[in-house]
């Protein structure tokens, strides 16, 4: 019998998710909480698997001492606290518990409406301070009013589900779902624009990326009805804060339920000041059902993946056989970075998507690129939900058609992955091939054919094929003390359309987008983060 397989739990996991690990053949497992970095780093070089919740911080320094390490569970969703890259790097499996907190948030997002609309806590401190102000806590009834969810994937839709059972009319805009893919889940889908000018009450249930930080701001406020109430239970960010504050100040906004912050732990927020906002220190999955299953869920999922090698909610790499998996790792990085470059330029819901993979690589088989890519694409706009376990099937949730094509041959590489978004209004198409053994490349993005590197921070321009364009950008740029790293280029033919990509050393600062798309001959801009 072989040496025992050592799991570190670094953070609180319930007693029947600690039974599932002292069950286990060939593992045993050491409760360790409240680790120092230094500590972390000097003990986990001997474990094969660490369970943590949102307390720990796996870093790359940590990551890059943990020889022995093959999986890292996180009892929940959200990843923030786990360098992801890092890990893929190593080859260590990150998995996490996507679904078995959805309900637990869900309710809070009712609960938190529901106390928002009648004022409860209000209510309840004015009577713990010894008065009965019958007149002063007038609130609005659910019935009838208008709910618009911003979000609808697991959790928007079962805020959805729950707000028609309380009678109220349910609004949803999820620009990356179609139309018959929300109506079947009873859904009514509807611009941005509508959907603030329609609602009377407004929840967002979305990921927090570079899409939706700041989705919420003084310009949506301005189009949104009189007296809207505002409900924010998923990622701090979506909603400006400060811009919150001004529109319940004018009396824009008539009320604020908040359980995640821009800055957590959330302590002297100028909100709190205000009567009109209710707030909890982010209890979205602070159920002692939600926190029982995903302890149960990941003690569960790290077991099965060191005893049969079968992973489940796997965010950073598909189940490949190990003799296979050194050649083909560099293809799945490729295929994700591809189908998120696309997933970032896509404007409208994606209906179909075509992968082709040509050369030397379908050999290997292409269902785990496949895979790659529906994760890729999906993952800008369903954050940490998606995985490589259940990528097939959040397409096909989400109306998306998905294709595949092979060919024995590449014209003018050893292996080429392509892939075509279309839908509606609009198609577009990217290409990427390997330079040498790891190094990825996107090789022509729609009619352009360049060389860039698939990494980073990239600012994508479209423009008119002039001179001058790019003195413009980079004088832009400049003076707003953002360098540029690299810089590719593209045309269709001189004097016509052109693209340049350009990889900075940190993302743009707000208002800088907004800049460029204002210079002579840009068609325009986009910032895509890899």
């Amino acid at each position: 019998m072989g040496e025992r397989m050592k799991v570190l739990v670094a953070d609180p996991l319930s007693n029947r998710g600690l039974e599932i690990l002292a069950k286990a053949e060939n593992l045993q497992y050491d409760v360790r909480l409240g680790l120092s970095v230094e500590e972390l780093k000097r003990i986990i070089p001997e474990y094969d698997a660490i369970v943590v919740r949102s307390e720990t911080r796996l870093k790359a320094d940590i990551i890059e001492a943990a020889g022995r390490l093959k999986v890292i569970g996180r009892a929940g969703i959200g990843l923030d606290n786990v360098d992801i890259p890092a890990a893929t790097r190593k080859g260590i499996l990150v998995m996490n518990t996507p679904q078995e907190n959805a309900i637990a948030a869900a309710e809070h997002t009712i609960a938190m409406m529901l106390a928002i609309s009648r004022k409860i806590p209000q209510a309840t401190g004015s009577m713990k301070a010894g008065k009965w102000e019958k007149k002063r806590f007038m609130g609005v009834e659910l019935y009838n009013k208008t709910l618009g969810i911003v979000g609808i994937g697991v959790i928007g839709s079962i805020v959805a589900d729950r707000a028609r059972g309380l009678k109220m009319k349910v609004i949803a805009y999820d620009p990356y779902i179609s139309k018959d893919a929300a109506e079947k889940k009873g859904v009514d889908l509807v611009s941005f624009d509508e959907l603030l000018s329609r609602s009377d009450f407004i929840t967002v249930h979305t990921p927090l990326t570079e899409e939706t930080r700041n989705l919420i701001d003084q310009r949506a406020f301005k189009k949104m009805k009189d007296r809207v109430i505002v409900i924010n239970c998923a990622r701090g960010g979506i909603v400006n804060e400060k811009d919150l504050y001004d529109a319940i100040k004018e009396g824009k906004v008539a009320g604020a339920a908040l359980d995640v912050f821009e800055r957590e732990p959330a302590i002297g927020n100028p909100l709190f000041e205000l009567e009109e906002v209710i707030c909890t220190p982010h209890l979205g999955a602070s159920t002692g059902e939600a926190q029982e299953n995903v302890s149960i869920a990941i003690a569960r999922q790290v077991v099965d993946y060191l005893t049969f090698g079968e992973a489940r909610n796997a965010v950073n790499m598909p189940m490949v056989s190990p003799d296979i998996l050194p050649f083909l790792r560099p293809y799945l990085r490729l295929g994700e970075k591809l189908g998120s470059f696309l997933g970032q330029i896509s404007n409208y819901a994606i209906e179909e998507v075509l992968i082709e993979c040509q050369g030397e690589v379908v050999e290997y088989g292409t269902k785990q690129i496949t895979l790659s890519v529906l994760k890729g694409l999906l993952t800008p706009f369903v954050g940490e939900t998606v995985n490589f376990v259940n990528a097939q099937l959040m397409a096909t949730e989400r109306g998306m058609k998905v294709t595949e094509s092979t060919s024995a041959k590449a014209e003018d590489f050893a292996s080429l992955i392509a892939i075509t978004a279309r839908s509606r209004m609009e198609q577009n198409y990217i290409a990427g091939a390997l330079f040498g053994k790891n190094e990825l490349r996107i090789v022509r993005l729609n009619d352009f054919f360049i060389e860039a590197i698939p990494e980073g921070n990239i600012l994508l321009v479209n423009n008119y094929d002039r001179p001058g364009v790019i003195g413009n950008i980079g004088t832009t740029l400049g003076n707003k003390n953002i360098n540029i790293a690299t810089m590719q280029f593209g045309r269709d033919r001189m004097g016509g359309n052109a693209i340049s990509l350009l990889h900075l050393d940190a993302p743009l600062p707000p208002g800088v987008l907004g800049e460029i798309l204002r210079l002579p001959n840009i068609i325009s801009v986009r910032q895509i983060n890899l």
